[in-house]
């Protein structure tokens, strides 16, 4: 599916990157994640932060521009692609405009705060002959991947039910904990659950409920401070999980199955090691995976989509199917009921085969980015 554009670039095997948003994720993680992608380059940067583009452009050594200038930037000959990093809410104009402009599309989850945006996404990319990638980082990540391994393998049986954890405490202020901007836990970290959810069980649920809890805390404006979940898959499969800016930081997830359980602690984190805990039967075995980078490799990965005109595996479909069980969870949330889900078939899943591990960069200090996690 690659833009007329962007097929001239296959002579260099490389992809230029615009990067849109210089928040704490960009400034931390993906821009000195370049260093990991031989086929992808950093071609520019966008935002409305002056000193930020000032400085960053320095320190990278290529052009800035602010969101008035978004268009000028993506009709550059050197960016075939746009790493959209802006607040839940802006994902889908923005994604809509790269696409108009012919430019590719890696886009941070959640792909957009509706149904509808999410559809607009993928038709505007449909029709201009783009790729559309959703970041799912742990589609790509070895310990993720290797827990889809062993639950596709039958080795704990059957995979029955699913729990999880992820939380932490949110800094004040911070745009997750405002309503405007698309914020909230079920959005930022409880997507990740849904989704790991999905990935093990490899289907889509078809009921769901929830309860969110506010705890009177004055961070949040219009957002609860947690939710408890349940989705409920066909075969009576069921996947429950909390997330919360209001608890202590944990990222767990466990799967049980007929003759045994798989649980993966620091499941969803991308700065530090992981834990694997594999048990049948009255024998268990602990297997560690080291730190790497989450973030090159999705650069890696989409550029080698676009370069060889291939869909990519977490593409607009299945930012849609998160999607819609997140809005069907609010629901329930609000109508103290449990929400019926339409059919959804989904193309692909996540494979073992797709796993590119990249050694883990230096974390440099954010310019006027502060990190949601409150100290």
């Amino acid at each position: 599916m690659a833009s007329k554009r962007s097929r001239g670039r296959k002579e260099s095997r490389t992809v230029g990157y615009a990067v849109l948003g210089l928040g704490h994720i960009a400034q931390t993680a993906v821009l000195p994640a370049f260093v990991n992608a031989r086929n992808a380059r950093l071609a520019a940067l966008v935002s409305d932060d002056v000193q930020k583009r000032q400085k960053l452009s320095r320190k990278y050594g290529v052009a800035a521009y602010s969101y008035e200038e978004y268009d000028e930037c993506l009709q550059r000959d050197d960016v075939d692609a746009v790493y959209i990093a802006l607040p839940n809410t802006m994902h889908c104009e923005y994604t809509v405009r790269a696409a108009q402009l012919g430019a590719h599309v890696l886009c941070e989850k959640p792909m957009a705060t509706s149904e509808a945006d999410c559809r607009r996404m993928m038709s505007a990319c449909d029709d201009a002959g783009v790729n559309l990638m959703i970041a799912y980082r742990l589609h790509l990540e070895p310990a993720n991947l290797e827990a889809v391994r062993v639950v596709k393998s039958g080795k704990i049986g059957e995979p029955r039910f699913f729990s999880s954890d992820f939380s932490y405490q949110v800094n004040a202020g911070n745009i997750r904990t405002q309503r405007e901007t698309g914020g909230g836990p079920i959005w930022d970290i409880g997507i990740y659950c849904v989704n790991a959810a999905r990935y093990l069980f490899r289907k889509e649920p078809v009921e769901v409920s929830a309860y969110a809890t506010s705890n009177d805390d004055e961070r949040f404006e219009g957002v609860p401070a947690g939710m408890s979940c349940l989705l409920r898959f066909d075969d009576d499969q069921l996947a429950t999980f909390n997330c919360s800016f209001a608890a202590s930081a944990t990222a767990t997830y466990r799967v049980v199955g007929t003759k045994g359980d798989l649980c993966l602690d620091q499941a969803y984190e991308y700065q530090g090691a992981r834990e694997m805990t594999l048990t049948i039967g009255d024998r268990s075995r602990t297997r560690r995976f080291g730190k790497t980078d989450h973030f090159g490799p999705e650069l890696v990965y989409f550029a080698n989509c676009i370069l060889r005109d291939q869909q990519p595996e977490p593409d607009g479909e299945e930012g849609l199917a998160d999607v819609r069980v997140i809005e069907a969870l609010l629901r329930s949330a609000e109508e103290g009921r449990a929400v019926k889900l339409q059919p959804f078939k989904r193309r692909a899943r996540p494979e073992p085969r797709m796993m590119i591990r990249r050694p883990p960069v230096r974390e440099p200090g954010p310019i006027g980015a502060g990190a949601p996690v409150a100290e």
